[in-house]
């Protein structure tokens, strides 16, 4: 996992049109790099074994931010969901049929996710969807102080629902809380029944679990049952929605869920 790995140390993270350096990031892998060669200078002929608890601390700070997020979150009365996936599993399709399905009873605002491009920010923004992009370059995962930047520049005010659309990946953004009421996981029908069965952690994680594409399963040989029963194993205690975005199959269930859980929230 990203934890252990250190993938996307260093790089830089872009929020709406602005660049802001990896400082946690840099200063760990800085700070370990300088350690192990200064060692390796001073006694060539020594091999020192060390452990340095460099993520654990970024994990525990990043807990500490997403727990102010969700406080402030709160403050402000959004419900708000951590979307997360493989790439190309309908997330932004996802977010802007729920948008429009939402209009006139939730006001939604959007963060996008992504390595590169604001190709999504840019097709929710022509929607009418109150969006910002974070660009995150290497990193392959939102963190807390990501989405606490992108937020303040949405009029959160103005939003009952929030949605963070995380980078695609269902490894490394296991990890990270963001501050959100849900972690909603989507598995598409072109991705196999047994996603759940090789990637645990997140769904286990999961609050919300959705089938996304139904109206693809035909055609891509879906075995809905042993789906179903996997993401029933692994996220047993996970709300399940099967839906298409694209023709509406199963949306209506989806978006009585969000009001219902906006109206719980709020009380």
């Amino acid at each position: 996992m990203c934890k252990e790995c250190g993938c996307g140390l260093g790089g830089e993270v872009n929020i709406g049109g602005q660049t802001h350096g990896g400082e946690d990031h840099h200063h760990a892998h800085a700070g370990r790099h300088s350690h192990e060669h200064g060692h390796a200078h001073e006694h060539p002929h020594e091999h020192v074994h060390e452990t340095v608890a460099i993520q654990r601390s970024l994990l525990e700070k990043n807990d500490r931010l997403a727990e102010r997020n969700r406080g402030f979150f709160r403050a402000k009365k959004l419900l708000v969901l951590n979307l997360l996936s493989s790439p190309g599993s309908g997330k932004t399709t996802l977010v802007e049929k729920t948008a429009a399905g939402l209009r006139g009873k939730l006001r939604l605002g959007v963060i996008v996710g992504d390595l590169a491009t604001d190709n999504d920010a840019a097709r929710l923004r022509s929607a009418g969807v109150p969006v910002v992009q974070i660009t995150t370059g290497t990193v392959c995962h939102l963190e807390a102080d990501m989405v606490a930047r992108a937020a303040e520049k949405l009029d959160l005010d103005a939003l009952d629902v929030l949605v963070i659309e995380n980078v695609g990946n269902l490894v490394c953004p296991a990890d990270y809380d963001l501050g959100e009421d849900l972690r909603v996981v989507l598995l598409s029908v072109t991705e196999g029944e047994d996603k759940p069965l090789k990637y645990p952690p997140i769904f286990h994680s999961a609050n919300v679990a959705l089938v996304t594409k139904c109206d693809l399963a035909a055609a891509a040989g879906f075995n809905r049952e042993a789906a179903l029963a996997n993401v029933q194993r692994i996220s047993h205690h996970a709300h399940v929605f099967e839906l298409s975005a694209k023709t509406g199959e199963g949306m209506a269930a989806w978006l009585d869920f969000l009001t219902e859980q906006n109206a719980a929230a709020n009380r």
